[in-house]
């Protein structure tokens, strides 16, 4: 395993992580005892960093991370996420007494006196103006609540402008061969300000696992089912915000770049641990071989120059005019 540094936390963090939102719920038939032999098995394989929210599955994502730490000895960092959970999700919620309710919730479902990190989960973009909601997050710092505190965003610009708050000390955003946006000014921002950077949805939502095809069929409560137009949440967080065909298409030109000791997936990951701002990617795994299909491409030679060109090509070409402008 390699690892990164976490921005200004003195943490060094495995460059391939564990996302936690498939094993909380939304990504079809989830099972907690597979859930935690994935966990596990990214543990064995040195995997230290896992990042969940309160909503994923109301709290099951978190609990799971609780018998995590029980049942294990090796220490390893949780980030977890609030505001979701309002309803309505408004900016005027992202307040001190909200958002302590949601820490206290957290602690308690994580087993833990203080969080890792808390972020924001992807707020309204006016809450990015709102200053007292930053100066509460350094409240409950104070407290003793949270160690550290960063955002989860939907935008480029929520993320430059979260940055301008001098205790944000990391962001997680969605980048990955079909987001291709924050290459062109945010990292070199976040590297400036020495802020962590975690790289979510690293697959496009399986599409770059080169997995699925036109037949292809997801559950009723899959958001790859009922969230491709935006119904539930953003749109960009399902297959990036790219139409399915489109990202099939994508995949099909993608799919004789692939180095002969890699499978897509693992290209795609090792694509994303190319960029040197990154502190970490964040695959989601509902199963161990998956954990340890991700985990591989930690320690994948990189990618060759003519490759990563020919990527581009391919998102410059079909990609870039469906999302570039939107997130």
């Amino acid at each position: 395993m390699q690892y990164r540094e976490f921005g200004r936390t003195g943490w060094k963090v495995s460059a391939i992580s564990f996302g936690a939102w498939a094993i909380g719920g939304t990504w079809g038939d989830v099972r907690d005892e597979e859930s935690l032999a994935a966990l596990q098995r990214a543990l064995d394989l040195g995997v230290n960093f896992f990042d969940t929210a309160d909503a994923y599955g109301d709290g099951r994502s978190e609990q799971l991370l609780r018998r995590l730490r029980k049942e294990r000895s090796e220490p390893f960092y949780v980030a977890t996420k609030a505001g979701r959970r309002l309803d309505p999700h408004v900016a005027s919620g992202y307040n001190k007494k909200n958002l302590t309710a949601f820490v206290e919730r957290s602690l308690k479902n994580l087993g833990v006196e203080a969080l890792d990190l808390l972020q924001l989960h992807c707020p309204p973009t006016e809450t990015y103006y709102m200053p007292e909601t930053f100066d509460a997050l350094d409240g409950l710092v104070q407290q003793g609540k949270l160690c550290h505190y960063g955002v989860s965003v939907e935008k480029v610009e929520e993320a430059l402008k979260a940055i301008e708050y001098p205790n944000v000390e990391s962001i997680q955003i969605i980048f990955n061969i079909f987001r291709q946006r924050p290459l062109d000014l945010f990292f070199s921002e976040a590297q400036r300000r020495k802020v962590a950077i975690l790289a979510r949805v690293p697959l496009s939502s399986g599409m770059l696992s080169g997995k699925m095809s036109r037949n292809s069929t997801f559950a009723e409560d899959d958001h790859r089912q009922f969230n491709r137009q935006g119904e539930s949440f953003d749109r960009g967080e399902t297959f990036s915000g790219l139409d399915y065909e489109t990202g099939l298409q994508a995949v099909e030109e993608l799919r004789p770049l692939v180095p002969e000791d890699m499978s897509m997936s693992q290209m795609a990951l090792r694509w994303i641990l190319m960029a040197p701002a990154v502190s970490c990617a964040i695959p989601g795994a509902k199963r161990p071989a998956q954990v340890e299909e991700n985990v591989k491409a930690a320690d994948l030679p990189p990618l060759s120059d003519e490759t990563m060109a020919r990527i581009r090509e391919v998102y410059d070409r079909l990609v870039r005019p469906r999302v570039q402008h939107y997130w």
